[in-house]
């Protein structure tokens, strides 16, 4: 079946906070097309109108649900892309320079505005367009570190929802890790840390749903005051208390969003069989498993005795193949017809 024909399963829970429809945004990084090019193809595609807001950085507008970006990600020249100068300027000759040397290694990114969840399968349609326009992804050379990433909106923002959340974001970690297959590239860029074991093991213990929000947001900055992690909360707890977050970092790149910010999938945009719903389907067995507490504390509770196991007995015993093989047959869940 072609990639762009595939249906998209929806979570069980498809309205927000509000009792509004729930949204998400998708960010895509990739190479292969010139930043011009990649913004007439979205542009076509979805029918918008193209703004050059700098040499760097395009707005494509005329969505219902907001703005489109497409981008250099790199933040000193894009800073630099924003000067004006005439042709005599000195920056103009490091501007060069940047661009030529950075051009093998930095991406250009397209970031969508928060999109109804049912809008998901246009993603799948424009991942099709610019694939046979010649965009390449993660794997196509050893130096890309190339992501894409999801921000799908919270169903809720009490912190039994949140806690639950991050509770299964943490007991599937491991799995979703394996079947990102993540590049060595983008293992050694630290941009999807694992949490630190303690943290883990905190957070899983059964008897851990703090009475309030702050509660989770403090224990989570004390060992996690970044934005690299494969699930980085900071977006949502800005959200929530920004003064609270600003105490453990001043990161100007977190951007405050009543959504989480999975950073975890390749983007594979250059490959015929790949597509938005497999890194979707993976983030579909976190909600199911957030949604259902009895299993979740069940499940916690069995990832826990394999993170309390020794070093050594995990590595003789092949504990980590285990649990993977556990969560296959016993906590990961049919996600249905629920398909749009």
């Amino acid at each position: 079946m072609a990639v762009h024909k595939r249906r998209i399963r929806m979570p069980q829970v498809m309205v927000n906070h509000e009792g509004g429809p729930r949204h998400i945004g998708v960010e895509l990084e990739m190479s292969g097309l010139s930043i011009d090019q990649l913004a007439e193809e979205v542009a076509t595609q979805l029918d918008l109108t193209i703004e050059k807001t700098s040499r760097y950085q395009y707005n494509l507008r005329g969505d219902k649900d907001g703005d489109w970006l497409v981008e250099l990600d790199f933040q000193l020249l894009k800073k630099m892309g924003e000067e004006e100068r005439d042709e005599k300027d000195f920056g103009n000759d490091i501007e060069s320079l940047l661009k030529m040397v950075s051009k093998p290694l930095v991406p250009h990114e397209l970031v969508s505005p928060p999109l109804e969840i049912k809008r998901l399968p246009e993603v799948q349609v424009l991942i099709e367009r610019l694939r046979k326009a010649g965009a390449k992804g993660t794997s196509e050379s050893v130096l890309n570190a190339f992501s894409m990433q999801l921000n799908p909106e919270t169903p809720a923002l009490d912190v039994t929802t949140l806690t639950a959340y991050l509770k299964s974001f943490l007991c599937l970690y491991d799995w979703l890790f394996e079947e990102a297959s993540i590049n060595m590239t983008r293992r050694i860029t630290t941009y999807v840390d694992p949490f630190p074991r303690k943290y883990v093991k905190k957070v899983l213990a059964p008897d851990y749903w703090p009475e309030n929000c702050d509660t989770l947001i403090r224990d989570y900055l004390v060992d996690n005051p970044t934005r690299n992690r494969a699930l980085d909360m900071l977006p949502l707890f800005s959200h929530i208390n920004a003064d609270l977050v600003e105490e453990y970092t001043c990161d100007p790149l977190i951007k405050s969003r009543p959504a989480f910010h999975y950073r975890l999938p390749n983007c594979e945009i250059h490959l015929p069989d790949w597509g938005i719903h497999l890194a979707w389907d993976g983030w579909l067995q976190v909600e199911a498993l957030a949604q259902d507490k009895r299993r979740l504390n069940a499940c916690a509770k069995a990832y826990t005795r394999v993170l309390n196991a020794p070093w050594w007995r995990r590595i003789l015993s092949g504990k980590g193949r285990a649990w993977h093989r556990q969560l296959d047959r016993k906590w990961l869940v049919s996600l249905g017809n629920s398909d749009c």
